[in-house]
């Protein structure tokens, strides 16, 4: 059996076509793969990811922005309210080893920047692209292809198993 790692999925709740399309084929390769998807578990890139996994018998964990469950996509395998609006964004961060972004905007964004500062690889597909500056920092890698996205995702999870996780709050430059 596959080594289990968790690896979050970011992207906006109401992008172009192609990027729904990239993001199943992203949840079909996690899944496949027996990595456990951690989205914020609403529309668009979140439904479509979501889709992907629980189509190809994965599971996957919603992290949602309200108190109630009644705007979560259908395809979730779990879901966590947090009451906390975007504020979630870090926990998805947090929660995850690696993370693939697919287009997005400023939510994206946000969570590509909690990611590297917190010492965790982000890799985008026609995402906005950020530069780690402290040595402590995840970096980001540019993939073509969903295929590319989850192979690279999960060696970062890896390296990042691997190497042991340091506190990202120790800032040394």
């Amino acid at each position: 059996m596959k080594e289990n790692f968790y690896i979050g999925v970011l992207g906006g709740a109401s992008p172009p076509e192609k990027f729904l399309e990239i993001a199943y084929e992203v949840g079909e390769l996690l899944a496949k793969n027996n990595v456990t998807v951690i989205c914020g578990g609403l529309s668009g890139v979140m439904r479509e990811v979501s889709r992907g996994v629980r189509d190809n018998g994965g599971v996957v964990i919603g992290i949602l922005p309200g108190y109630g469950r009644s705007d979560e996509n259908q395809y979730l395998s779990y879901s966590i309210t947090t009451g906390i609006g975007y504020a979630r964004n870090f926990l998805i961060v947090r929660a995850a080893e690696a993370l693939i972004a697919i287009d997005g905007s400023n939510g994206t964004i946000s969570e590509e920047s909690f990611a590297i500062s917190e010492g965790k690889d982000v890799i985008g597909i026609e995402s906005f692209e950020l530069a780690p500056t402290r040595r402590r920092e995840g970096r980001y890698f540019k993939a073509r292809d969903a295929k590319e996205a989850v192979e690279i995702a999960i060696e970062s999870a890896r390296r990042l198993r691997e190497k042991g996780f340091k506190d990202p709050l120790i800032f040394d430059s």
